[in-house]
Formats: C-alpha cells, sequence, structure tokens
C-alpha cells in the first residue's frame, strides 16, 4: 500500500480546485478558532495544562496491575489499533476508487443545477436521501451476488413480499411492530435461502431460479393482501421520521450497511473468497475450498437485505403496497454496473455501487424537474444499463491487453 503524502498531493491538484481546498481550509481553521475563543478561560487552560494528578494515578495503577491482565490490555490495545488502521485503509481505498464515480455525480449536479431553478437546494438532497436507501441497501446485496458471478431478479417481489408481511402481520392480526419486523426480516432470509439452495443443489442457473422466485414472491404477496394495500399508519412511521443529527435514519442506517459490505468485501476472507469463486469458483474448489457455502450466505444475505429494504420503505409510505418494489431489480443492476462490477463476476465495489444509485438517483430527480415524463425516464434508465454494460465490456478487455 502505497503511502499518503498530502504535500505532493496538494501540489498535484489544478489551481481552481487547489485554491477551493485551501479557501476550504482557511474556513474551517476560522471556525475552529472561533470555537476556541468562545471557550471559558479556565476550560482552555485546563485543556493546555491538563492536571497531573489523572496521569500519576493512572501510571500507578498501570504499574500496580497484575501481569498477565497488562498483557492482554496490550494485546486488545494492538488488536485495535490494527483494525483501525485497516478501517482507515479500506475507506481510503474506496475514496480512491470512487473518484471517477464522484466526478460524474459533480456533473450531473452542476448541469442539473444550471438547468433547472431549484434542484441544487436543501430540499431537493433530503428528498433524495429519504427516497433512496432501500435502494442503497438492495444494491449492496446485488453487488455481492453479482461478485460470485450470479445475478437475483427477485429482491423486488421479495421486498413486496416481505412488506406485505410485515403490514398484514400489524393490521390484520394486530402484532407488535418490533415482532411484525422481525417476521418482514424471516421472509427476506427464507427467500435468499430457497435461491441459493436451489441454485447450489441442482447447480442451475440462478437466472432462472430467482426469476422463479419473483413469480413466486409477487404471486404470494397478491394471495396474502387480497390485492389491496394494507394501511398501517404511524405504529411505523418513526423509522422514516427518526433522524441523526438532522439526517434520516434510514439513509444513516444505509450509509452503515454500504460500510460494512466494503470492509466485509476487501478486509476479510469471506470477501476474498466471494473475489475468488466469481473469477474461477473451479480452481477455488481444486484448492480444497467449498465454495457452497459461502455463495448460499451471498444469497441469503441478498434476501434479508431486500427484507431491510422493504422495513424501510413500508415506514416511509405507512402502507404496504403490493406493487411495491417493482423493477427494482433492473435499477440496482445498473446502479451495481454503472458502478463497475462485473456482469461475469471477480469484480466489483460495495463504495461505487453506493454512488452508482446516487447518480441514478440524482439522474432522476433532475429529469423530473426538466418535465421529464415516466416512460422517458424508463428509456434513459434503461440506455444507462445498455452503455454501462458496454462499458463494462471494454474495461475487461482493456484489462486483458495489459495482462
Amino acid at each position: 500500500m502505497s503511502d499518503f503524502r498530502p504535500i505532493a498531493w496538494l501540489a498535484g491538484m489544478p489551481a481552481a480546485v487547489k485554491g477551493g481546498f485551501m479557501r476550504l481550509l482557511a474556513l474551517v481553521g476560522a471556525m475552529m478558532a472561533r470555537f476556541w475563543r468562545a471557550l471559558p478561560a479556565p476550560l482552555r487552560g485546563s485543556i493546555l495544562t491538563p492536571p497531573t494528578a489523572i496521569g500519576r494515578a493512572a501510571a500507578r495503577c498501570w504499574r500496580r496491575m497484575p501481569s498477565p491482565v497488562r498483557t492482554r490490555v496490550e494485546r486488545l490495545a494492538a488488536l485495535a489499533g490494527s483494525f483501525a488502521a485497516g478501517c482507515w485503509g479500506g475507506v481510503r481505498a474506496a475514496v480512491r476508487e470512487s473518484l471517477g464515480m464522484l466526478l460524474i455525480l459533480a456533473g450531473l449536479i452542476a448541469v442539473f443545477g444550471l438547468t433547472t431553478d431549484y434542484f441544487i437546494s436543501v430540499s431537493t438532497f433530503r428528498m433524495i436521501s429519504r427516497q433512496i436507501p432501500d435502494a442503497i441497501i438492495i444494491a449492496v446485496g446485488m453487488t455481492y451476488v453479482l461478485i460470485i458471478a450470479g445475478i437475483d431478479l427477485s429482491v423486488g417481489s421479495v421486498l413486496a413480499f416481505s412488506s406485505a408481511m410485515l403490514g398484514v402481520s400489524m393490521v390484520r392480526y394486530h402484532w407488535p411492530a418490533w415482532a411484525a419486523i422481525l417476521l418482514c426480516l424471516d421472509i427476506g432470509l427464507a427467500c435468499g435461502l430457497f435461491n441459493g439452495f436451489v441454485s447450489i443443489r441442482w447447480r442451475l442457473p440462478s437466472f432462472i431460479v430467482t426469476l422463479g422466485m419473483l413469480e413466486i414472491a409477487r404471486g404470494a404477496t397478491y394471495l396474502v393482501t387480497d390485492s389491496r394495500t394494507q394501511y398501517i399508519g404511524s405504529a411505523i412511521e418513526g423509522i422514516a421520521e427518526a433522524s441523526v443529527l438532522g439526517v434520516p435514519l434510514p439513509f444513516v442506517i444505509a450509509i452503515a450497511i454500504v460500510v460494512a459490505g466494503q470492509l466485509v468485501l476487501t478486509r476479510t476472507v469471506f470477501g476474498r473468497y466471494m473475489i475468488a469463486i466469481g473469477t474461477n469458483e473451479e480452481a477455488v474448489r481444486l484448492s480444497g475450498i467449498d465454495p457452497r457455502p459461502i455463495k448460499l450466505a451471498v444469497f441469503v444475505l441478498c434476501g434479508m437485505l431486500a427484507s431491510v429494504a422493504a422495513v424501510i420503505q413500508t415506514s416511509r409510505q405507512a402502507t404496504s403496497d403490493p406493487g411495491a418494489g417493482t423493477g427494482y431489480e433492473l435499477q440496482a443492476i445498473a446502479a451495481v454496473v454503472n458502478g463497475g462490477t462485473s456482469l461475469m463476476g471477480g469484480r466489483g465495489s460495495v463504495a461505487r455501487s453506493f454512488f452508482g444509485v446516487l447518480i441514478i438517483a440524482v439522474l432522476e430527480r433532475g429529469l423530473v424537474q426538466l418535465g421529464a415524463s415516466t416512460p422517458a425516464k424508463r428509456v434513459i434508465t434503461g440506455l444507462v444499463i445498455v452503455i454501462a454494460v458496454i462499458l463494462d465490456c471494454y474495461r475487461q478487455r482493456l484489462r486483458s491487453s495489459r495482462r
């Protein structure tokens, strides 16, 4: 891993970007200075010269500790330090590999900001942050499935079925919210388990199996709800209405899942096994690793993430709609492939899939403000999928030629 040199990195910036970066640093410095001056003088003095008595007491306690306890504490500290270093390395790598996606996202925001009157506003970005958490969560699961050279076409129907069971259990049978949410998550787990088990046990293409699950889950949704929307109301709205420091709680949950998914993919043995299976499953098998439990776990995880997305969507709408999730599988595939995940398996990034979802959400919101119709938006989304697949083919050819 190459060292990060801030001075060289800053010197290599374009002049305009460097000027904006320096102005931002100056603004942050001015705000910190203002905050420091606002502190009471005794508090500033205690911060600059901390009491030595506390340090002496801590040193005495450390010396009096038994040797085995000190050894365990040192090991825990070393483990925590290595984990933090690994997490920081993963974050830096994700930022570097997502730089191109960030530039595309910034370009779209600039274009729609110039061509519309109200796109660059707090209300627009708040609306996007409320609408995309379920799409982000589904994209994480789809990224994993595509990395192992599979595909899951049932995520939209599994979302609808999970949401239907959540709504029916609360409206008809008056279950408490926590029990209904557990049932919803179990539905997603069961659907993912079915997809993985059938495709692995009988060595069927996941395309066919998940296409069958798409119809099964959608039909079960209409049977359970009698083809009618279940109006839940305020009993489930608390999740969508909650916020953390002004950011909607569902968006915070989605970001946490993205960070965890990226760390699992890049910093764990499980993530390396997924990439190896997608690259060459037979080689993984010949090396003594059974790929079946890993593939099964990926499909189960994808189903559970679809049910988590169902909880968030149901909370936002306060209803359980049997038609929910229609077309979500195409949106997820478009976002994930736009993020650079290969349809052939063996390569992908959860962080880039996240930016792929953001790009499509910004594109759709900008088209709405430009007055584009729903059919036009669907045409553009389909074109995005096709163009992304073509670019992915060229990327693979370029990598092969470099080797």
